[in-house]
């Protein structure tokens, strides 16, 4: 049996021993029967301690200065082969060629599959599996890896806890298209039903991930799919990538979770994992705070209101300064003005003395020139 399609296997059946010692099979939900909150009673691990997805709280992360950029290998080099697009009742997912790798881990890891997770488009509707600080993007994507030096195969591999990695993408929306994604989308049609199947054109998977693949967040976690092994190391980048709206409607609407024949047709959608507990694990980050470590909403708040407290008080020192030069000013004209007056007057004043010390002067000199009186 191919390896590659065990990972995840999304109709995933389990027998269960009745009194009649019979086995009946049960099939997963999300939300419907054996949902989310079934799970641990049909796979043990899913009620586990070291559980994914998780809500990444920033203020809480450890900056690892070891963590190295991760390094895809081979994801730009699809050949001429094309990839298999599947849906499986709970996702679509490509199955990656085995020379496709991943490297910046303690060791290398090969190349498995990708697939989505996302919502329904509703009012305050998440999307994402993982959160940042309590929020969710729109959608993730997943890159899943297993151990090829330890293990001989994903079977092998993904029920040990050092068997695989998974890189995690947030997925956003805005207005541009991204045409990356649309490798996927625009076949997702192709497979509108459970257990459908097609041939798609490969593609540059790189072109999937974030231009910066060396900020992110590492922790030790899981599948977030039964059966829920604890055997993810898991990568989630710090940057988003985007999509159009209209990408996201797509992939919100176009796939249903049942078969083609069956009678009664369920639109695919919030086929995400709640968070779950983060326990005794940390979690890491390859990046320091002071070079950009994401920020709570609150602390969004409180900056913004900070920087514009702080223009405010500038302004007004800016303002009382430029008063205060302009005062300054003014006092050094009328300075500068009775200064003037001053010198002035003591100049007038020592011309009239200079004048009638001359007459004085002249008068002594010639006393003829005094006024004589008869006796």
């Amino acid at each position: 049996m191919n390896s590659r399609a065990l990972f995840l296997p999304l109709i995933l059946l389990v027998s269960r021993r009745t009194a009649a010692d019979s086995a009946e099979e049960i099939t997963w939900t999300y939300s419907g029967l054996v949902g989310q909150s079934d799970w641990s009673q049909y796979f043990p691990e899913c009620g586990g301690s070291s559980q994914s997805p998780v809500d990444v709280t920033t203020t809480q992360t450890k900056y690892d200065p070891s963590l190295v950029p991760v390094t895809p290998l081979g994801y730009s080099q699809h050949g001429n082969q094309p990839f298999t697009l599947h849906n499986n009742g709970h996702t679509v997912v490509i199955e990656l060629p085995d020379w496709m790798g991943l490297q910046g881990l303690r060791w290398l890891f090969t190349a498995v599959q990708l697939h989505l997770h996302w919502g329904n488009g509703g009012p305050g509707h998440g999307g994402s599996e993982h959160t940042i600080n309590g929020r969710s993007a729109d959608a993730e994507l997943h890159v899943v890896h297993y151990n090829s030096e330890l293990y001989p195969n994903m079977s092998a591999a993904m029920t040990q806890r050092d068997g695989l990695a998974v890189l995690g993408i947030l997925i956003e929306t805005g207005e541009e298209t991204n045409p990356a994604f649309n490798n996927i989308i625009n076949y997702m049609s192709r497979v509108r039903h459970a257990d459908q199947k097609t041939f798609i054109p490969a593609f540059d998977v790189q072109s999937l991930l974030p231009k910066s693949l060396g900020r992110y967040y590492r922790y030790n976690g899981s599948l977030t799919t039964p059966p829920c092994y604890q055997s993810v190391v898991w990568t989630v980048f710090h940057e988003r990538v985007q999509i159009s709206k209209e990408q996201l409607l797509k992939m919100e609407t176009i796939l249903y979770s049942s078969k083609a024949g069956d009678s009664h047709r369920m639109l695919l959608q919030d086929n995400y994992r709640a968070t779950q507990p983060l326990n005794h694990r940390v979690v890491f980050a390859s990046f320091s705070a002071e070079s950009g470590q994401e920020l709570s909403s609150g602390e969004v708040t409180a900056i913004v209101i900070g920087v514009m407290c702080g223009c405010v008080g500038l302004a007004v020192i800016v303002r009382f300064i430029v008063k205060t030069i302009r005062f300054f000013k003014l006092l050094h004209r009328e300075t500068v003005v009775v200064n003037r007056v001053k010198d002035q007057e003591k100049s007038n004043n020592k011309k009239q003395d200079f004048a009638l010390s001359t007459t004085s002067e002249a008068e002594r000199k010639d006393p003829s020139a005094s006024p004589r009186t008869e006796p």
